[in-house]
């Protein structure tokens, strides 16, 4: 659900040493703690976001590599009785 309203997120059960790591982030850049959360927040959603576009990339790419010709459902129940009595 998407709003042009911000909303309020309340994290609980924050290791100790992962708050003190945030706190000394913000302070270093200048941000308040939430802030500086938002900041990591957007800066990994969007790495992983990047990340799955590299995959699909990839796929893409090796997809597009392969032998034009596919194989048929005929050969692929063939391949599969293959080796077996």
């Amino acid at each position: 659900m998407m709003t042009d309203m911000p909303v309020t997120l309340t994290l609980r059960n924050v290791p100790d040493d992962l708050y003190e790591r945030l706190k000394r982030s913000a302070e270093t850049r200048g941000r308040s703690l939430s802030n500086e959360a938002l900041a990591c927040l957007e800066s990994a959603l969007r790495r992983d976001e990047e990340l799955s576009l590299e995959r699909l990339t990839r796929t893409r790419a090796s997809r597009s590599a392969l032998p034009k010709k596919a194989f048929s459902t005929r050969d692929i129940d063939a391949f599969k009785r293959r080796g077996r009595p």
